[in-house]
């Protein structure tokens, strides 16, 4: 069924790939229907993926094998919200193995250029005290590129090691 609202994603020929990707990696996630060409056209032939519509942590996005005119840019992300460092680690990890990106706090991109903010709730939650707290722990998040969650709470104390 047809979200009445959700991203459509534009990929270069590999959407039923990177929907693979992100069903294997992310819970709640699985490729509902992949929508093949019925025939050949100017840029591929019958039985090529067209559209993937799919679930990503329980919510709908199609994939849309689109060409290479429109590529990701950093002006749209998904960011996942991650309990601990155990977890942060696991998706920072399958993004930015393969062929991702990392870049700085907690933002990287996967193999098909899709940027992701792999956020701890911890800092967050730091973040939304304001005052010094959410200044210590700004400045922290704004040296790391993975976050990593000790070295927020050390910051927040006031420690260094």
């Amino acid at each position: 069924m047809t979200a009445k609202l959700q991203p459509c994603l534009w990929y270069d020929g590999n959407a039923e790939e990177a929907a693979r990707f992100y069903a294997d990696t992310f819970p709640d996630s699985r490729v509902d229907n992949v929508m093949r060409a019925p025939g050949d056209y100017p840029d591929g032939k019958k039985g090529d993926a067209l559209t993937v519509e799919m679930t990503i942590f329980g919510m709908p996005f199609l994939l849309l094998n689109g060409g290479p005119m429109f590529k990701f840019t950093e002006a749209v992300s998904y960011q996942v919200a991650t309990d601990d460092q155990e977890e942060t680690d696991r998706y920072w990890n399958a993004i930015t193995t393969n062929g991702g990106e990392e870049s700085m706090c907690g933002c990287c991109k996967d193999r098909y250029g899709l940027s992701w903010q792999i956020t701890p709730k911890r800092l967050t939650e730091y973040m939304s005290q304001g005052g010094e707290t959410a200044s210590r722990a700004f400045k922290a998040m704004m040296e790391m590129k993975k976050i990593d969650i000790a070295a927020l709470d050390r910051a927040v104390k006031g420690s260094a090691t």
